[in-house]
């Protein structure tokens, strides 16, 4: 009876042949086993409290625990002691510099009849156990995305000055079908989180009802077990996705176990396989990544008939919901008063954006994108335009200024000529004249602005007289127009000048020519 106890069955054929009357010797020859062992079952079948009728009745484990009770350690002493202070000595064992030996000692300080210290530890154990037991969930297929980043770091090499890029890797999966998607990415900033996300689910072909991230920055500004503030870029991704946010509880890796278990497994099957490798950029890097996660989705799942790529194309994809028509853009969402040059500045791009001149003062809203900036004042959009990245430049549409402003910002040479032919042949021909001069552009647009002006003032025959002196004598300006109308220069007819020619003696008379 002191080696291996028999199997319950055959101890019931014992026990069946010693209720019918056989001897000893007899069991012992019929079942192949000692006359010990018979003698040991028989004594501990007479001395339980039940007949044997009724322990041939019961099941097999049943059976097993009336005929070996084991010891019972639970009904120590020692044992009630200790019980009431497991839940401290495991609270004292998360604290710094707090160990088991430690406690162990603290413990059996003025006890006599302490616990040794691997029994001390194993009953802190099974206390740890009991208090943390896990659930298995059940997930139905295309509930949830489960996303994280690996601990360890990826890396390539740059090749023009050799230094070693390290790199983060994402890693999502859908708890469904267990299908993993993996790519590196620069860092967890929020624009390459979110990159990778929707890489993530173009790859899927589908976007799940809800994605769990864990509480990094890019996904939860401040984190809350049960209402955490999501950062307001990933809900307009989740937004433009049609899908919604749920994060993991503060250090509750069991939330998103496993995701957890996945990156264990790209451990194994991606970084372990790549490790010999060396690459010279991310997308090469990304393309080795995708192709050991298409090997990794491929494999034949254990104690599973299948693998995860069948179980998700199968059961899994069609439940999805669609991709989105257009890409994704992060919005970022600014606040700025307009400025009396009716611009707004935008300090991401040091550069100006034009708004109507009317909002001069106001405070508005501005939504940009990697493409463009849009411009609300309260609900009603007021402006929109495309990025531009130019320190101190000016982006400014011709609408959004006052009639003053657009005529300043229209001037040019040609808008002057144009204005003079609308008025007269010998305007537009003295305005031509005019811009042929060796001049400062802005000069000769006050000189313009003053002769309008003089033509607005004066009639037209006058003003045209005006006009065809100063090109004859060759005089563009503004003054001597104004000093030819306030003399009243045009109402007399200018006699033509004769010129004779000078007098010398090279000049060849009509007799030369004969």
């Amino acid at each position: 009876m002191s080696g291996k106890p028999k199997l319950m069955s055959q101890v019931k054929q014992i026990l069946r042949l010693h209720h019918q009357g056989k001897g000893i010797k007899t069991i012992a020859k019929a079942l192949c086993v000692s006359k010990n062992t018979v003698k040991g079952y028989v004594r501990k079948a007479d001395s339980s409290s039940l007949p044997i009728e009724s322990l041939l009745a019961l099941e097999d484990p049943v059976l097993e625990g009336k005929l070996w009770p084991g010891n019972p350690a639970y009904k120590d002493e020692r044992y009630e002691q200790l019980k009431p202070h497991l839940a401290y000595y495991c609270k004292e064992l998360g604290k710094v510099g707090v160990t088991r030996l430690l406690l162990w000692e603290e413990y059996k300080t003025g006890n006599p009849y302490p616990y040794s210290y691997a029994q001390f530890c194993y009953h802190m154990l099974q206390h740890l156990r009991s208090g943390k037991p896990s659930m298995v969930l059940n997930h139905k297929p295309g509930d949830k995305l489960y996303v994280d980043y690996a601990g360890k770091l990826l890396s390539y090499i740059d090749r023009q000055t050799g230094e070693e890029i390290k790199v983060q890797v994402f890693v999502a999966c859908l708890p469904y079908s267990d299908y993993c998607f993996a790519m590196a990415v620069p860092s967890q900033k929020l624009e390459d989180f979110i990159y990778a996300l929707s890489c993530c689910l173009k790859e899927l072909g589908g976007v799940p009802l809800t994605l769990v991230p864990d509480n990094l920055k890019a996904a939860v500004i401040k984190a809350n077990p049960y209402e955490p503030d999501i950062n307001r870029a990933l809900e307009d991704f989740a937004n433009h996705y049609g899908t919604s946010v749920t994060p993991t509880r503060p250090r509750k890796p069991q939330d998103k176990s496993l995701v957890e278990n996945q990156v264990k497994l790209i451990y194994n099957r991606v970084y372990a396989k790549l490790r010999k490798l060396t690459f010279f950029d991310l997308p090469s890097l990304n393309k080795a990544i995708a192709q050991k996660v298409r090997e990794h989705n491929q494999t034949r799942m254990q104690q599973k008939d299948y693998c995860r790529e069948e179980k998700f194309l199968a059961d899994e994809k069609h439940t999805l919901q669609p991709l989105p028509e257009t890409s994704f853009e992060i919005k970022y969402y600014r606040e700025h008063k307009v400025a009396k040059n009716n611009h707004i500045y935008l300090g991401m791009d040091k550069h100006y954006y034009s708004v109507p001149f009317t909002y001069i003062g106001m405070k508005v809203k501005v939504i940009y994108t990697r493409s463009l900036v849009k411009i609300y004042s309260k609900a009603d959009p007021i402006a929109t335009h495309l990025r531009n990245h130019r320190k101190g430049g000016y982006t400014t549409r011709k609408e959004h200024l006052c009639s003053h402003h657009q005529y300043y910002k229209e001037r040019s040479p040609t808008y002057y000529m144009q204005r003079g032919y609308n008025h007269s042949e010998t305007l537009y021909r003295y305005m031509e004249a005019l811009f042929k001069q060796d001049k400062y552009p802005e000069q000769l647009y006050k000189t313009c602005d003053g002769i309008m002006n003089l033509a607005r003032k004066t009639n037209l025959e006058p003003f045209t007289k005006a006009c065809d002196i100063a090109l004859e004598h060759q005089n563009y300006s503004y003054k001597l127009l104004k000093q030819v109308l306030e003399n009243r220069m045009t109402e007399y007819p200018e006699e033509p000048v004769i010129k004779s020619l000078p007098s010398h003696g090279n000049i060849r008379g009509a007799s030369s020519y004969k």
